[in-house]
């Protein structure tokens, strides 16, 4: 029952992790409920935690009930078919959502999580709203966490494009927070959802606030990072993301501005440097052929129609044309002592063609974080050429 969810969500010093726990062992919420101290102890739970469970009041559940049908704030549990499949995945998946508006669903186009600075500089502030315009021209979906700044830009930029927008909050999904996104608020309920997995009228508390990154995180099948500065909110969602399973980018941010320090920490620790919308969400273009859209910013590179032509006309034979030079791989011998060792051992495991990433830390016989460093430099150093679907080959001259 419903009601036994929100006891077990509710209960004093039982988090996400401990009920993913408790669920495993006993099956459903409401076996918990009825389960006595000896059973709960046999699940490896602490006395205080057995305390806390002894309480079976059901007051605090039948209160939020009627909260959330007076505002018409729905609910989904972790047992819902409704429930985002992949966060359902994650080590401490909430047991409980509360939303507005309507879940998309999320197995059908690729979903990118858009975070970074409250405090961003002008540039940041751009990159991210063109960033949630490109992503939803593409065919993808921005999850972000409406916050001031980056959050904010990245949502406004996804509903220009109208596209489907997730906003997941640090409190209650009825409390505007910021004050001033109420407007930003009412569009994303219009286009998407607002989620938490805290009940309604919780205030915003700093410790709500990383738990509600890994909600951001667990539902993305990659998180972008704008900028973020050294000890970053946007760095503990990229963590939870590699935690995860999940893809991390960063955008490149200016070097001698602190708010770009984090940022510019992932992308030397590997994490795929992005330009643009379209370069994260075609890493899932074999996910999902069909939902996809190659777009640039500019236009979508979609062939004109051929025009008609109203009678045929005979045109004199045309000289033929001498033909173009075909591409040749760029000499990686010569580049020896001009890039790294394991730059170079990249390198030379691409002379053969273009190969999975997974190939080539499996071939150089480099740890993964090394190889994804590697990789990183070379493309900036136009060296190689990164394909869809995490491949990639020498560059051309």
């Amino acid at each position: 029952m419903l009601r036994d969810w929100l006891w077990l969500a509710q209960t004093p010093g039982i988090g996400a992790g401990k009920i993913a726990q408790l669920l495993s062992y006993f099956g459903t919420p409401e076996a918990v409920y009825f389960a006595g101290a000896d059973a709960l102890a046999l699940a490896g739970l602490s006395q205080r935690e057995i305390t806390a469970l002894s309480d079976k009041d059901l007051t605090t559940a039948d209160t939020i009930l009627e909260e959330c049908d007076r505002k018409d704030i729905r609910i989904t549990v972790l047992s819902d078919a409704a429930y985002p499949d992949d966060l359902r995945q994650i080590p401490d998946p909430p047991p409980v959502l509360y939303y507005y508006g309507r879940l998309p669903d999320l197995t059908k186009r690729p979903v990118l999580g858009v975070v970074g600075a409250r405090s961003a500089s002008a540039y940041g502030l751009t990159s991210a709203k063109r960033l949630g315009y490109q992503i939803g021209r593409c065919g993808g979906i921005v999850v972000t966490g409406l916050a001031r700044g980056i959050d904010t830009q990245a949502a406004e930029g996804a509903l220009t494009a109208d596209t489907q927008v997730i906003g997941v909050l640090g409190c209650g999904v009825d409390v505007v927070y910021p004050p001033e996104n109420r407007y930003l608020f009412r569009d994303v309920v219009r286009n998407g959802c607002i989620l938490s997995e805290f009940p309604p009228g919780t205030p915003p508390y700093a410790p709500h606030f990383p738990q509600r990154n890994r909600i951001i995180s667990g539902l993305s099948d990659g998180v972008i990072v704008v900028e973020a500065a050294e000890k970053s909110g946007s760095l503990i969602t990229a963590d939870l993301a590699l935690e995860q399973g999940r893809d991390v980018f960063a955008v490149p941010g200016n070097i001698d501005n602190p708010a770009c320090v984090g940022s510019n920490q992932l992308l030397r620790d590997g994490a795929r440097l992005i330009t643009c919308g379209w370069d994260a969400v075609q890493e899932y273009l074999h996910r999902y052929p069909d939902t996809i859209t190659e777009f640039h910013g500019g236009s979508h590179t979609v062939a004109e129609p051929a025009a008609k032509v109203a009678s045929p006309v005979e045109l004199p034979a045309e000289e033929p044309s001498p033909a173009e030079p075909k591409p040749v791989p760029i000499d990686v011998e010569a580049l020896q002592g001009s890039v790294s060792a394991d730059e170079f051992a990249v390198l030379r495991a691409l002379k053969a063609g273009e190969k999975h990433i997974d190939e080539l830390i499996a071939e150089t016989g480099l740890a993964a974080s090394k190889a994804l460093t590697a990789l990183t430099l070379l493309e900036v150093k136009k060296h190689i050429t990164r394909l869809p679907g995490k491949r990639f080959t020498l560059a051309t001259k």
